[in-house]
């Protein structure tokens, strides 16, 4: 039996298979409220055959967006316009839908990708970013304000109502975003984070507002759904954060009843080395897996499902997930268990479509 295709359990969530979409930024909302694109977008994905689908990060408020056109669930306008697009993608597909909750802090305010990516200055529709020290991403972006004891109370505030909406809108899961340089991952990491306070300096201080967020979180939504962590396992520069920091990160949150750690690395620093090939991640996954005893989850250039398979089998993870890979190739699933030896969920409408060599590939 396929390993990839067998059932797994995040907290107390039961998912058909270990293929999960992992969040992808669409800059595509309307003032933070989710667009016609959102609901084709997620819609196709639903049908994909995945176990889990993991909306894009999503903004706790909207000094928190990366751009002006990110995705954000911060007030009823937006929890709304998300809730009308969830609705109409479970009229056709059961796949268990979850966010990821963010904040990007010094990565705020940047054009989208496709025009460049640059930091926007207030003239220019940006806003003014914050972060736990006055410390640029960039030397040519504008400089964040040091966060004060007043606005990390509201930041936590924001995620906590949050994950609030997105519990009331019937989302399945919550994914706290502390990875790819956003504000959560710049309080751990001692290149950003240069406080003299409790949220600063020892291991403990830095890692003392991820795990407050989380308590917080966790604590406000419903008991059956899990709350999980995505993390940056290096900074890939010397002297910042890494794998032994993440270890014992991952750990406390284990303690604090985390559901799934999903470990991808870098976007803390513009000075980073990374060695991108197949795989490349996977072995930050392995090990935090080898330290706690939840569910983790790989990513990194897994394109393959016979490679997809081989990280489980040599149990360097427990769930795969694909990004870019599943925009490239949206029924990835399918074809993935064709491959394997079998069967994935798909909608009725598209039964007929299945080839005559694969014949049972779907549950019917």
């Amino acid at each position: 039996m396929s390993q990839l295709f067998s059932p797994i359990v995040l907290g107390k969530l039961t998912l058909e298979n270990r293929i999960a979409i992992a969040p992808m930024c669409q800059y595509s909302a309307d003032c933070g409220k989710a667009t016609a694109w959102h609901r084709i977008h997620l819609g196709h994905l639903a049908l994909s055959g995945a176990g889990l689908l993991i909306i894009e990060a999503s903004a706790v408020e909207p000094a928190g967006r990366i751009t002006p056109q990110d995705l954000g669930i911060w007030d009823e306008a937006t929890e709304q316009a998300l809730s009308e697009v969830v609705k109409d993608v479970r009229k056709y597909s059961a796949m268990p839908l979850g966010i990821q909750l963010a904040h990007a802090g010094r990565k705020a305010s940047t054009d989208a990708p496709w025009h460049g990516g640059g930091f926007l200055r207030p003239e220019e529709g940006g806003w003014q970013t914050s972060a736990p020290s006055a410390v640029p991403f960039n030397e040519t972006d504008g400089t964040p304000l040091a966060l004060t004891k007043a606005r990390i109370e509201e930041i936590k505030q924001a995620f906590i109502d949050a994950a609030i909406r997105a519990d009331r809108i019937g989302l399945d899961l919550i994914e706290i975003h502390a990875a790819h340089g956003y504000l959560l991952h710049q309080f751990l990491s001692p290149l950003a984070n240069q406080r003299d306070d409790n949220y600063g300096g020892s291991l403990e201080n830095r890692m003392r507002l991820t795990l407050e967020i989380f308590r917080e979180v966790r604590r406000v939504v419903s008991a059956h759904k899990p709350v999980g962590v995505r993390i940056s396992a290096t900074d890939w520069v010397e002297g910042g954060w890494d794998l032994q920091q993440s270890i014992a990160l991952s750990t406390a949150l284990e303690a604090e009843g985390c559901a799934f750690i999903h470990v991808s690395s870098g976007g803390l620093s513009p000075a980073q080395q990374i060695k991108v090939g197949p795989n490349y991640q996977v072995p930050f996954a392995g090990g935090v897996k080898e330290a706690v005893n939840i569910p983790v989850i790989a990513v990194g250039m897994i394109t393959e499902p016979e490679q997809a398979e081989a990280v489980l089998n040599d149990h360097q993870a427990d769930m795969v997930a694909l990004a870019r890979g599943m925009l490239y190739d949206p029924r990835w699933p399918w074809h993935a268990a064709a491959k394997l030896g079998a069967k994935v969920r798909a909608p009725e409408q598209y039964w007929r479509c299945e080839p005559h060599e694969v014949k049972g590939l779907f549950k019917q």
